[in-house]
């Protein structure tokens, strides 16, 4: 019997990227709009990407299984 290829999360795989030495990375939400209440360091931050923490990693690569 064929083995069942598990299916990738869409909505993850569209927020998410896979970098050359296995880290996860991604882009924080909310910089774009009420920009004028944020301080220049959170807006500067907002644009850098993200990498997600070894605690949730194994959970995360669930999500996107043929990306890792």
């Amino acid at each position: 019997m064929a083995k069942v290829k598990m299916k990738t999360n869409r909505t993850a795989a569209k927020r998410l990227k896979v970098t050359a030495k296995g880290k996860i990375k991604y882009w924080k939400g909310g910089v774009s709009h009420y920009s004028t209440k944020k301080t220049r360091k959170r807006k500067r931050q907002g644009r850098k990407p993200q990498y997600v923490p070894e605690t949730i990693k194994d959970k995360i690569e669930k999500l996107i299984p043929y990306s890792v």
